[in-house]
């Protein structure tokens, strides 16, 4: 339950907070009304507050002055649950300014929790910051965790919309926050905020975290924000839009993508066309974020191409531009990202360039959907029958892939359902049911938000305001900055010649295949590793999941009826081959069969073996056809499982198989097993190397 009931501010609330503000963000700077109101709320009257407010807002203002003045007043230290590295680091060099010693507990320093932890025993920390990850850590949960409960004089949820699983960046490991609020008392506060909440969330989270919560919300607008939309029909030719516009347009900005993989790619090109650019990825390492971040903050870099990792709590007044390479699955996602542009500056252009991968994307990378309730049930009655099982060998038991399954058990381990004892799971006595009717709801609402995506991208009323609304801002209204306001749609030319270039570098990536070495745990089948002389070798693949280049080529040809390849695939592939140093030159060719699309897979070998003056082996064929296909299969041991006995080899005739090496071709690789079984089959009849080589590398 929550509610705006407030009272006027003292004097000396105002005074002193107003002394903070100043240290932290210039003598020039001012308290807004609400900020004053949320501080007042939380250090006069010791409330829970919940404030939803625009990105750029100060949001975290409240927290530090709230801080300090609670500090000055004999309180104990402020814990601030926080999702982002980025936020981190700048969170504590903005306490600094003010006098606040604050420190963060999180997977870039290891090295130094024990004195953190140390120096917060002793009272000498102001504010700890920590990732909700650590919330979920056995040892911070039972060591350190109940001895900052019992002392504590604020909590701070930053980015709270990640509490609740109806928001669009819901996370698992938020929901132990559930367990620091249990064991704090009535009087001590506390402060949640969001720039991306909707209605609907923001009741959810405020009903979370107190019965008598304030609610602090404002206009969502953002005046130096002009949105616009850009339709191409290409990858090429977004990738030369891109170059273009941001050769054209004077930095800082940021370049999202979908993938890490095409940050990095797109973050290559830039730069070879000029741009001084870098990527930022869930993969790229902690300090390597913080050189980026400093290098985009003084000018060394002038773009940055980036996932979501790069994201809530960024904050670089100066960003001119935001362009989006693909869309976020939710509008709510993509107003928070957006948001990054424009906070110091008059104007500020935002462009969405919608791809026509993203909707598969979507579907990869739903980490908050809840497996069915046939899925979950196996992986509770395994864990009940086992008594215990790590995560690999559960992974081998239930049809589930490692992503999901670990977020399922942290959700499982939240709601009680399960525990672990150091690297293994177990299943509790506590009663535990699937509760179908909200998962379901869930998954509607997702699916709404993706539907909502694809409308803002062809709507024609103010993109802003369409936004807004769908934050259930009450202040929505027609911005008069954005393409479809000024009734001016953005420029889509692009030089040919950059088209030309972004296509010959999108079809030049190379695509590895790495050679699977061991068996799953727990199969039993196989065992252990793979020898070395029945291994495949490292293959290559024309194209890589959704990315750029040859994947929408194949996309169109494997959505039609099985074809043989046409001339334009042929040469891709010959391309592809040539640029392989395979050391020795294969002598043979033979193929997978192929269930969906035999005339293509088989045509193209033969077209090779004639291209190639390679000898054409009927060597593989398939003897089990009642397995699902293997995308059916999610994990190691089941995609392992469906296709270990599937096929036999060697000629027909009983005679031996050419010496090697020999060519292997399939038009999908998924997890590697089909072709790792293959390479084992011919192998085991000395046909010496085999080299795999693929239409598809799916996820």
């Amino acid at each position: 339950m929550s509610d705006t009931t407030t009272v006027p501010a003292t004097d000396e609330v105002r005074d002193a907070a107003a002394v903070v503000l100043a240290a932290l963000a210039g003598p020039d700077a001012r308290l807004r009304v609400d900020q004053l109101t949320a501080v007042d709320a939380i250090v006069t009257h010791r409330r829970r507050v919940m404030v939803v407010q625009a990105t750029g807002w100060g949001k975290s203002a409240v927290y530090w002055i709230s801080t300090r003045l609670l500090r000055d007043a004999g309180a104990g230290p402020t814990l601030v649950v926080s999702p982002l590295l980025a936020l981190m680091r700048n969170q504590v060099d903005a306490a600094a300014r003010a006098g606040i010693a604050a420190a963060t507990i999180n997977s870039s320093n290891l090295d130094d929790w024990r004195a953190i932890e140390e120096r917060l025993a002793s009272d000498e920390l102001d504010v700890l910051l920590i990732s909700p990850e650590r919330l979920n850590n056995p040892r911070f949960r039972s060591e350190v965790l109940p001895s900052i409960t019992r002392r504590i004089g604020l909590l701070v949820i930053d980015e709270a919309h990640c509490v609740s699983d109806w928001g669009h960046d819901f996370r698992p490991d938020y929901r132990r926050i559930a367990d620091v609020l249990a064991g704090l008392g009535d009087d001590v506060p506390v402060l949640a905020t969001t720039a991306t909440a909707n209605d609907r969330v923001t009741a959810d989270v405020a009903d979370q975290i107190g019965h008598d919560t304030l609610t602090l919300r404002g206009s969502l607008d953002r005046p130096s924000l002009h949105l616009g939309v850009v339709h191409l029909d290409s990858a090429p030719e977004r990738l030369a839009w891109i170059a273009s516009f941001v050769a054209a347009t004077a930095g800082p900005g940021l370049v999202y993508s979908l993938t890490v993989s095409e940050a990095q790619r797109v973050a290559e090109f830039l730069a070879g066309s000029g741009v001084a650019a870098a990527s930022y990825t869930g993969a790229t390492p902690a300090e390597e974020r913080a050189r980026i971040e400093a290098a985009l903050d003084d000018g060394t870099i002038d773009c940055v191409v980036a996932t979501s990792a790069l994201g809530m709590g960024y904050d670089n007044p100066q960003l001119a531009y935001v362009v989006h390479l693909g869309s976020p699955s939710s509008p709510i996602a993509y107003y928070q990202q957006v948001g990054r542009a424009g906070r110091g500056r008059e104007r500020a252009t935002v462009v969405l360039l919608p791809t026509p991968a993203e909707r598969d994307i979507w579907a990869y990378f739903d980490a908050t959907s809840m497996p069915p309730q046939e899925t979950v049930e196996d992986v509770l009655d395994v864990l009940g029958a086992t008594g215990s099982s790590t995560l690999p060998e559960l992974e081998g038991s239930v049809n589930l892939r490692r992503g999901r399954l670990e977020a399922l058990l942290k959700i499982l381990d939240v709601d009680g359902a399960v525990d672990r004892d150091g690297s293994r799971w177990h299943r509790t006595d506590r009663p535990w049911a699937y509760d179908v009717e909200r998962y379901g709801q869930l998954a509607d609402a997702r699916r709404t938000e993706q539907a909502a995506m694809v409308e803002y991208q062809r709507t024609d009323r103010c993109r802003l305001r369409y936004l807004r609304e769908l934050l259930d801002d009450p202040e929505a209204a027609d911005c008069g900055r954005c393409d479809a306001c000024r009734g001016e749609p953005m420029a889509t030319a692009v030089d040919p010649e950059v088209v030309t270039r972004a296509r010959q570098f999108l079809r030049g990536v190379p695509v590895v295949i790495e050679p699977r070495k061991q068996w799953p745990r727990g199969f039993e089948a196989r065992r252990g590793n793979i020898a070395e002389g029945l291994r495949a070798e490292e293959g290559r693949a024309l194209a890589h999941g959704n990315d750029p280049g040859w994947s929408e080529v194949l996309a169109a040809l494997f959505a039609g009826p099985d074809a043989a390849p046409d001339d334009e695939l042929l040469r891709g592939v010959a391309a592809a081959l040539k640029a392989w140093d395979w050391g020795r030159r294969p002598s043979w060719i033979t193929w997978v069969p192929s269930r969906r699309r035999p005339v293509l897979v088989g045509g193209l070998a033969r077209r090779l073996a004639e291209v190639g003056k390679l000898e054409l082996v009927d060597a593989v064929r398939r003897v089990r056809h009642d397995a699902p296909p293997q995308q059916q299969m999610e994990n190691s041991g089941t995609q392992a499982a469906n296709v270990v006995d599937a096929f036999e080899f060697g000629r027909v005739d009983g005679s031996p198989l050419p010496p090697g090496p020999g060519l292997v071709v399939d038009d999908t690789l998924r997890s590697g097993w089909t072709m790792t079984v293959v390479a084992e089959g011919l192998r085991s009849l000395d046909s010496g190397l085999i080299l795999p080589f693929v239409l598809w590398r799916r996820p």
